[in-house]
């Protein structure tokens, strides 16, 4: 069935597209449209063979999804709310799309442009946004996912430059990425380094057997005496409040793009209630069926109300990481639970690759946990509250 004339949008129940501007508006039309024709027929079959589509890569460059939000440097410039549609829309049809998207603008990218030195933004920045530079950004280690402070990667001064020695885990594009921005621990304190694919001592393994994001490449980064140059250090990243910075960049795209995955699953949900018959008449029919509908459809529409007012603060300047991990844990949170929800309406149809909700369910489950996970932005908030740190 299709929606009736007048009919709401269960995806939009407070019109929160008019508050949009239209280049926005614009913006996210032309992803979908990209989406619609290049990846959702695949979208499946990517995920059933752990398969990445590379393919994608020069088309998102071509969009200039690649720092979208970065200035300078052939990137597009557009602001932060444009950025987060675009991340709604790629998340709405894979988390592995917005994540590749994610890491390479607002990690990778995003390092360089804000830490970076002239000479290494023009070497890389202008290939990365074209899509013939792919990066990763090299911060979690086998041992320390949410306490960085306490990595043991290492650099270490030489007469020719630096020596790094470590292992990092679980980093998106690592296998295919030509530059990865790992950071260490050095007599300094933590500093990033610019860590190109052919540097000695440098080399990656990629992670098999998993059962979320498997339309993602994700890696281990293997550090064994790796040289680099005195010129491959971040100048201006001093300190861990450097890749921190990088992953509220990160997060934010996550408060968006959970809500894409979300979308999908509820709108699917729709239309297979209200074309599936039992006891003579649509699923949608029944109070219990109804009842699961709405209360997707009211975590959802406040989750796009809560997503673009910290776009709104983020384009003004004003938001804080405490807001990004308020949007980061509610959003994801319940994008999984409608995911989840969503199956359930489903029945067994809702456990085949045919529908989308288990797909985005267990990648949501990676969301939940990855670039800082419900329990640490649960403390975040807790410190912006009482002032009183809980971490350790």
């Amino acid at each position: 069935m299709s929606r009736q004339s007048g009919q709401p949008d269960a995806s939009d129940l407070l019109d929160v597209a008019a508050l949009l501007t239209d280049e926005e508006r614009a913006i996210q039309a032309t992803v979908r449209r990209l989406l619609a024709e290049h990846a959702e027929p695949h979208v499946g079959e990517w995920f059933e063979r752990a398969e990445f589509p590379r393919a994608l890569v020069p088309r998102f460059a071509e969009l200039g999804l690649l720092g979208m939000h970065l200035d300078g440097y052939g990137c597009a410039g557009t602001n932060a709310v444009s950025y987060g549609l675009a991340c709604l829309e790629l998340e709405a049809v894979d988390s592995a799309l917005r994540s590749f998207v994610s890491v390479q603008g607002s990690l990778a990218m995003y390092s360089l442009w804000r830490f970076g030195s002239q000479r290494q933004k023009e070497q890389w920045l202008p290939a990365m946004a074209a899509g013939t530079a792919i990066g990763c950004f090299g911060l979690t280690e086998p041992d320390h996912g949410s306490d960085p402070a306490a990595m043991a990667t290492t650099a270490r001064r030489t007469e020719a430059g630096w020596v790094l020695d470590g292992t990092k885990m679980w980093i998106t594009n690592g296998g295919i990425a030509d530059l990865a921005i790992v950071w260490a621990r050095t007599d300094e304190g933590v500093r990033g380094f610019c860590v190109p694919r052919d540097t000695p001592g440098f080399s990656t393994r990629d992670m098999h057997h998993k059962l979320s994001l498997r339309a993602s490449v994700t890696s281990e980064l293997i550090l064994s005496g790796a040289e680099v140059p005195e010129d491959a250090i971040l100048p201006e990243a001093r300190g861990l409040r450097a890749p921190l910075a990088c992953l509220n960049e990160a997060r934010f795209g996550i408060v968006w793009g959970a809500l894409g995955a979300a979308r999908t699953c509820l709108l699917t949900a729709v239309d297979y209630a209200r074309e599936r018959t039992q006891f003579g008449r649509p699923v949608a029919a029944f109070q219990l069926t109804q009842e699961k509908l709405v209360e997707m459809a009211l975590e959802l529409n406040k989750g796009l109300l809560l997503a673009l007012h910290l776009g709104r603060r983020k384009d003004a300047g004003q938001l804080r990481p405490d807001q990004v991990s308020f949007g980061k844990l509610n959003n994801v949170r319940a994008a999984l639970q409608i995911a989840r929800t969503a199956r359930t309406i489903l029945g067994a149809n809702g456990i085949s690759l045919e529908y989308p909700m288990l797909r985005h369910a267990n990648n949501l489950e990676s969301v939940l946990t990855y670039e800082g996970t419900s329990e640490i932005h649960t403390l975040v908030l807790g410190e912006a509250i009482t002032g009183l740190p809980a971490f350790r």
